[in-house]
Formats: structure tokens, C-alpha cells, sequence
């Protein structure tokens, strides 16, 4: 009834990412673009899952990703949006 998770395939990776798998999808994504997710860490010579990866571009690697405190202007945006729209 579906597939299986594809973490339970052999030989893959599991656990934290070291900084020689974060350079290798990043330069990977950099140069070809992500594509298939599936198919992206053969491709790019991970031992990780398509989904693994994806999680950790997503959330941690891409370049447009804001770290760090909220600026005034953006701080008295979310109250006022919260003031508005409520916890939605």
C-alpha cells in the first residue's frame, strides 16, 4: 500500500549532516538545480535520501534564507497582521 520510506534502503546516511554533504548538495543545486529530489542525491553522490535532502536545502541551506532577529519594520508587521488576522 505505497511505497516504502526510502530511508530503509541500504546504505543510506542517517543522523547529522557534515559540512562535506552540505558543500556537495549545495554546489550540486548551485550547478544543475534541484530537479528530481529522488533522484538528486545519486546524482550528486550523497549517501542520503531525496527527501533528506530536500529538508535540509529547504531549511538550512538556501542562499535567500534570513537568519538572525526580526528588524523594527518587520517586527511591527507581524503585530500588526496578528492584530488583524488573529493566530491563523
Amino acid at each position: 500500500m505505497g511505497r516504502s520510506a526510502c530511508c530503509e534502503k541500504e546504505r543510506l546516511k542517517k543522523g547529522p549532516w557534515t559540512t562535506e554533504e552540505d558543500q556537495k548538495l549545495k554546489s550540486f543545486i548551485e550547478e544543475h538545480g534541484h530537479g528530481s529530489w529522488r533522484s538528486l542525491p545519486s546524482k550528486a553522490g550523497l549517501q542520503r535520501c531525496g527527501k533528506s535532502c530536500r529538508l535540509r536545502w529547504t531549511n538550512y541551506l538556501r542562499p535567500d534564507i534570513k537568519r538572525g532577529q526580526f528588524s523594527l519594520q518587520e517586527e511591527q508587521t507581524i503585530i500588526q497582521l496578528h492584530a488583524l488576522l488573529g493566530n491563523r
